[in-house]
């Protein structure tokens, strides 16, 4: 029979900041409680943050013999085929890169609507929003009502505060890890070590028909219920929070910087926004959250860090230490909210 003891140990960082002082504004060790069962294979370890009381703050290592890759059997994955796949004339609102990009995968059918121009009420289909999240309103007032619900919004960032105050409920949302590095080029699938299916997500009543595009355009796009969608979408804000602000830090630093040389603050940072998050969603995240992060952290390594568009992203988080705050209760989140107060983004 195998032996399993809990032990108690600290975690030093095993990489060295080489961007600048910042690091040493992070205590040095953290406290972990581990369970191990021997043997162990070193190939298999990752990092699980579940929802902790509120006056704890250790991480817990959950070591695991068992990959997570069978979670995945949920989601119905669309990948690229050799067939032609049939493609929903739509609504692009956005001539940006990825607006653009959604129009070339159509077959010339769409129609293209640009900021500010009204949205029709006769051309059936989904509404692909493609917009900066801070253009949301425009859209919505020059698209007719009897239309919301056939609205596919592809923002990144917390889109739930302002569906709710919007009175849209469960609106059509994507996820979409490609990149389109320059307008007019093609774009780049979001695959990573740890999810070489990709990463791409549909969610909503237009959710196969945005698949179908995608495939045609050579890419892969997972469609998921309400649940596993929420899971994923929060996985996303916890890294464009974490690995921008940490970047931030270290001005000029890529996400590439911060994946190899500031990696024990991402982690420690993820960590803490991840127990925020499922504590205030009363969800639990699937094995390997860090890992994952960091491995699109790898697949994306060229792109520059900053905080950006704070009220739709790390907003969201100094939200929850502001609720508890107020609450007299400790700050969720006080990595985060030490961090923002170092770069004058909060005061």
């Amino acid at each position: 029979m195998r032996s399993c003891k809990r032990v108690a140990l600290f975690v030093s960082s095993p990489h060295r900041n080489t961007h600048g002082a910042h690091s040493n504004n992070l205590t040095s060790t953290t406290m972990a409680s581990i369970t191990t069962t021997s043997p162990l294979s070193s190939t298999t370890a990752s990092i699980l943050h579940r929802r902790t009381k509120p006056n704890c703050s250790l991480l817990n290592l959950n070591f695991t013999l068992q990959s997570s890759s069978s979670s995945k059997s949920r989601a119905i994955t669309s990948m690229a085929a050799t067939t032609a796949t049939k493609v929903i004339p739509s609504i692009i609102v956005g001539g940006g890169r990825v607006g653009k990009a959604l129009e070339s995968m159509g077959g010339g059918k769409d129609l293209l609507v640009k900021r500010g121009e009204p949205v029709p009420i006769d051309f059936p289909g989904p509404i692909l929003v493609c917009t900066r999240n801070d253009d949301l309103d425009a859209v919505l007032q020059s698209t007719p009502q009897s239309r919301w619900s056939d609205l596919v919004f592809f923002q990144n960032g917390m889109l739930e505060p302002w569906f709710q105050s919007k009175g849209l409920s469960d609106p059509d949302q994507v996820l979409a890890y490609f990149a389109v590095s320059k307008l007019g080029e093609p774009p780049v699938d979001g695959i990573t070590d740890t999810n070489p299916e990709g990463l791409t997500a549909a969610f909503g009543k237009w959710s196969s028909a945005v698949a179908d595009r995608l495939q045609a355009g050579g890419l892969s796009c997972k469609i998921l219920e309400k649940e596993p969608f929420q899971k994923q979408m929060l996985e996303k804000l916890i890294w464009i929070s974490a690995f921008m602000l940490v970047g931030a830090r270290s001005p000029g630093a890529t996400v590439g910087d911060v994946e190899k040389d500031m990696r024990f603050e991402v982690i420690s940072l993820i960590g803490e926004l991840a127990t925020a998050a499922a504590e205030e969603k009363d969800i639990v995240f699937e094995v390997g959250i860090e890992q994952r992060l960091l491995a699109y952290a790898r697949a994306v390594s060229h792109f520059p860090t900053a905080v950006k568009e704070f009220k739709w992203r790390n907003g969201w988080f100094y939200s929850l230490s502001e609720k508890a705050i107020a609450q007299g209760k400790p700050d969720p989140c006080p990595l985060h909210t030490s961090w923002l107060k170092e770069l004058n983004i909060v005061q």
